[in-house]
């Protein structure tokens, strides 16, 4: 920033106040956010070397599911795909974040996450709990859209809007899961569920830790945990979005007779779930 300031004022270009706020965002470590790991502890253009390195896990897990999840989001809607090509950029934006903790960094990382939810809510939020003015879902995908829109506005007027944002979000889709699950008897559905809710906690107690128990981690040496986090989130979002795409499924496409498996073996039931399509052309119902 003072390089181009400095090459403005020599080349006789003014350096407009605009300008200076502009670069500003982009500067390392303009965020307001300081996770608990050391800064610059194994590299000079690293701000944050693990947090930085984890991120990578997005780019392993999400190819991964986009390849499994494909014969249902072929039989469904391809636009299913765009959960996991946004998790994409969530790693690419969680990486350029703790690389450099700039507030750019720290906009686009949680604006993806928002992007997320909303591709997933506008999907596989049910019909039958549309609101009453609300006729069919391209109309309820259209809302959340803008909804989605005006808060990624609003968030960089004002950034705490897209905390909230993400936690109308979440609470919504948790309480909606929650009211599928009451009438499922299938095992194997509500083991997925299970574990689904057990990865999420683990994860978001790693995201409380490192940000408000730094200070204990730091006495152990031990300063990781929002890098466990990363790891865990996608784990917890490939079993999440898998449970709520099964129950998708079993409402929207029943003759499909959709079926949860686990990759890369079956028989271990861990792993990464997917979907599994045993319906053919002959279990569809014709009029």
């Amino acid at each position: 920033k003072r390089f181009i300031e400095q090459s403005l004022f020599l080349s006789g270009i003014p350096s407009f106040p605009s300008f200076n706020k502009m670069t500003g965002v982009f500067a390392y470590e303009s965020s307001e956010v300081d996770w608990c790991e050391d800064n610059y502890k194994h590299s000079e253009n690293v701000v944050e070397y693990f947090n930085t390195m984890s991120s990578f896990i997005f780019f392993v897990i999400s190819p991964i599911m986009l390849y499994l999840l494909h014969p249902y989001a072929k039989e469904r809607n391809l636009a299913v795909h765009l959960v996991w090509i946004m998790m994409v950029f969530v790693g690419l934006f969680s990486l350029y974040f703790h690389m450099t903790l700039s507030f750019m960094g720290q906009m686009l990382d949680e604006l993806s996450i928002l992007w997320v939810l909303a591709i997933g809510y506008s999907l596989w939020f049910p019909c039958r709990h549309f609101p009453s003015f609300i006729k069919d879902r391209r109309m309820f995908s259209h809302m959340v859209l803008i909804i989605t829109v005006i808060s990624t506005l609003s968030s960089f007027i004002k950034p705490t809007a897209n905390a909230y944002a993400l936690n109308c979000f979440a609470i919504h889709i948790l309480y909606c899961l929650f009211v599928e699950l009451r009438s499922c008897t299938d095992e194997r559905v509500l083991r997925l569920a299970w574990a689904s809710i057990g990865l999420w906690v683990l994860a978001i107690s790693c995201w409380i830790s490192d940000r408000f128990g730094c200070s204990f981690w730091q006495k152990l040496d031990f300063c990781y945990l929002h890098g466990i986090w990363h790891i865990l989130i996608v784990v917890a979002t490939a079993y999440g979005s898998t449970l709520i795409a099964y129950l998708d499924a079993s409402l929207e496409i029943p003759h499909s007779l959709p079926d949860l498996q686990y990759w890369p073996r079956n028989k271990w039931s861990v792993g990464l779930p997917y979907i599994v399509l045993k319906g053919t052309t002959k279990t569809r119902k014709r009029c």
